[in-house]
């Protein structure tokens, strides 16, 4: 078990208490009873909820939220590749402190040294209504979340204190590894879904992965923090019964580049495309002003490029992920739709265009 546990199995009451002591949550109480059981959907880590009891009533909180390694050795290993289990822990130790984004407390965040032994334990912000990839949102919803990438990228917006973190870069050889690992995971993706995604957006799959040299690795004038899946599955809504709006949950893909990614990915692959038609002007309006309220002046026109092109993140997102993480129904059902929200966008706006223009 190494110096933390790293299996739900294996958290003891005294190693827990100890955390949550550390994280100021408990006093001098002993807990005196623990079990968990699994929540949500996550392919590529595993998230639990601990239920405790301690030696004196309301000593600490009732219920914690953990995430372990995925299960599954396909999705382990892939996160072990990408080092997505390295950024997630990285994100809540060095990262979050500095942001206003909503997201659950950390209340312990350990990572071995093989990158894939970690645990991370939060306040739990239940109840609470999970997002839902395949049941779609709000407007309402799809307001509040386009103000938290807000409240993302305007404190990282050129700022090399929080953008310059080595570990938050993967370096040339990861981007290489993709684009060779890419046409395999193109070709699997046209044999899964050949005959549920329509021709032409199927086509535009295969039009990105002809583009692929253009698409990885490019970088950003101005770079800032990217949440990298910024999608309905990694948010909370009405958290605590209903006393915040929303949480941002999921931090495996932080990273570096345009904020325009996450909501060309959010608007395009994440709420659906008649929601996003109805409200696409509205929200990119939304991001604007917020923006401009936490002082990065942004423009229409000046967006409008690198949002088209964001949108194909979600296309290569889909693509790749139905390739290399564990395949469940669920996951063939919300890889699909990934892939149609987000090839529907770049038809609308011509994405690959402004690719190969850029």
């Amino acid at each position: 078990m190494g110096e933390f546990p790293a299996h739900p199995d294996n958290v003891e009451p005294e190693w827990l208490a100890g955390k949550l002591r550390d994280a100021g949550v408990l006093s001098d109480a002993a807990i005196t009873s623990l079990r968990w059981e699994p929540i949500g959907t996550g392919q590529v880590g595993d998230s639990v909820r601990y239920h405790v009891e301690y030696d004196r009533s309301d000593a600490g909180p009732a219920t914690i939220a953990g995430k372990f390694p995925a299960a599954d050795p396909t999705s382990r290993s892939t996160a072990a590749a990408f080092s997505l289990y390295r950024k997630e822990v990285g994100f809540y130790r060095e990262l979050h402190p500095s942001l206003e984004i909503r997201v659950p407390r950390p209340l312990a965040a350990e990572l071995a040294e093989n990158g894939v032994d970690f645990i991370l334990l939060f306040e739990d912000l239940g109840p609470a209504r999970g997002g839902n990839q395949l049941a779609g949102c709000t407007i309402e919803d799809a307001r509040v979340a386009i103000v938290q990438a807000a409240e993302l990228h305007a404190p990282s917006w050129g700022n090399a204190a929080l953008t310059g973190l080595g570990w938050l870069h993967s370096g040339p050889e990861v981007t290489s590894q993709i684009k060779a690992l890419y046409p395999q995971a193109q070709a699997s993706f046209r044999e899964r879904y050949d005959g549920l995604l329509a021709p032409e957006l199927m086509q535009t799959c295969a039009d990105l992965a002809a583009a692929s040299d253009l698409w990885f690795g490019r970088e950003t004038k101005v770079p800032c923090l990217v949440h990298g899946d910024f999608r309905l599955d990694n948010m909370l809504f009405d958290i605590k019964g209903g006393a915040e709006p929303i949480a941002v949950l999921d931090w495996q893909t932080i990273q570096t580049g345009s904020g325009l990614t996450d909501i060309g990915y959010f608007l395009g692959c994440g709420i659906g495309s008649s929601l996003r038609r109805a409200h696409e002007d509205e929200l990119l309006a939304l991001y604007i002003e917020e923006m401009g309220r936490r002082g990065v002046a942004l423009t229409r026109t000046g967006i409008w490029d690198l949002y088209r092109i964001g949108a194909l993140h979600g296309l290569s997102t889909a693509v790749f992920s139905a390739a290399f993480v564990e395949r469940t129904v669920r996951g063939d059902e919300n890889f699909l739709s990934m892939a149609r929200g987000a090839a529907q966008l770049a038809l609308d706006h011509d994405s690959l265009d402004a690719l190969k223009g850029s």
